[in-house]
């Protein structure tokens, strides 16, 4: 978090981070996103949210989910993307924050890959092994779950912590074995290694990951009509998504839309895509996700993160840190 040197500007950061609008505008919101392949970039794309609303929305790319929850602490961000590990790492240390939309079941869209000639075919294989990995991400979480669950101790692996453009960069130079990744980056690994295991087998052992977006609480409780239309366009993205990504080429207009704000080559996106699961409004009430397993998720990532000791103790519950209120509203509930 950037140091202000000036009063004023401390005090005008502190009302910058409740109401995310600046001082001389109105309706201002910036919102954090990352680089997977997903619905929200057509909804950014299209710039429907701001025609509905009157907002004007500041989007900020960021690396990884553990960036995208220190700019919501620190009050530069009000909406983010993030995966179910970072978002339960700052529910644990208090932050103000809601899980209001699953924007993918990750699936096999995070998968962990190992090099060809490395000699990996099983979890067993990677002792002594190097891995490159976001540290904190749904990643991180499943690739230490699945190795205890597989009678290996994590220590027994040399874990790097890696942003995925340092992966690509160690994945080419030959300073990596293995990695737990996403697209883009994963695309490009499968092209010389081997998938071991996905995020989706890994679920199946009983270790459940998402993509969501998460919203400062008191931020989105001033902001209803702003919430409810996003809620809307991303319902609108995701099943149009859901319905139309078999016929979609390189060449179509969605696909390089959302090529273009995740960074990605065009003619990577329809299969990147494929990987994921997009849950409807109506599947997002269900007790598989918000009304039910996506706080479930969450405490039994807090013992991992506990575990690595980065937080210092396990909530007993975390359904407060998830809210079913802007989707019921959205569907007109």
């Amino acid at each position: 978090m950037r140091k202000r040197s000036l009063l004023q500007g401390t005090a005008a950061a502190a009302v910058l981070a409740v109401t995310g609008q600046a001082f001389g505008s109105e309706k201002t919101v910036r919102f954090a996103y990352q680089d997977m392949p997903v619905p929200l970039r057509l909804v950014m794309e299209s710039g429907e949210v701001e025609k509905a609303t009157g907002y004007k929305i500041d989007w900020r790319m960021y690396s990884g989910g553990a960036d995208v929850i220190g700019a919501m602490g620190a009050g530069e961000v009000q909406l983010g993307e993030v995966g179910s590990s970072p978002l339960t790492a700052a529910a644990t240390q208090g932050q103000d924050i809601k899980l209001f939309w699953i924007s993918a079941d990750i699936a096999d869209a995070e998968a962990l890959v190992a090099r060809d000639g490395s000699n990996i075919t099983n979890f067993k294989d990677l002792i002594g092994k190097r891995i490159g990995v976001p540290f904190l991400s749904t990643a991180h979480y499943q690739l230490i779950a699945a190795l205890n669950n597989e009678g290996v101790d994590p220590k027994r692996v040399i874990i790097m912590n890696m942003r995925p453009p340092e992966i690509a960069k160690a994945w080419d130079s030959g300073d990596i074995d293995a990695t737990f990744v996403w697209d883009p980056v994963l695309g490009k690994v499968k092209k010389s290694g081997k998938v071991i295991a996905t995020s989706g087998s890994i679920a199946q052992m009983g270790f459940l990951t998402y993509e969501g977006i998460a919203v400062n609480g008191k931020w989105a409780k001033e902001n209803p009509e702003f919430m409810i239309a996003l809620v809307r366009a991303l319902d609108r993205a995701s099943t149009q998504v859901r319905g139309d990504l078999k016929r979609w080429t390189p060449d179509s207009a969605q696909i390089k839309a959302i090529a273009k704000w995740s960074k990605a080559d065009a003619k990577d996106v329809p299969a990147s895509m494929a990987l994921y699961r997009f849950p409807s409004a109506e599947e997002q009430l269900s007790t598989r996700w918000l009304d039910g397993w996506a706080s479930t998720a969450m405490k039994f990532t807090a013992a991992f993160l506990k575990w690595q000791g980065k937080v210092q103790s396990v909530k007993p519950d975390y359904t407060s840190f998830v809210t079913t209120e802007y989707v019921k509203k959205a569907l007109g509930r």
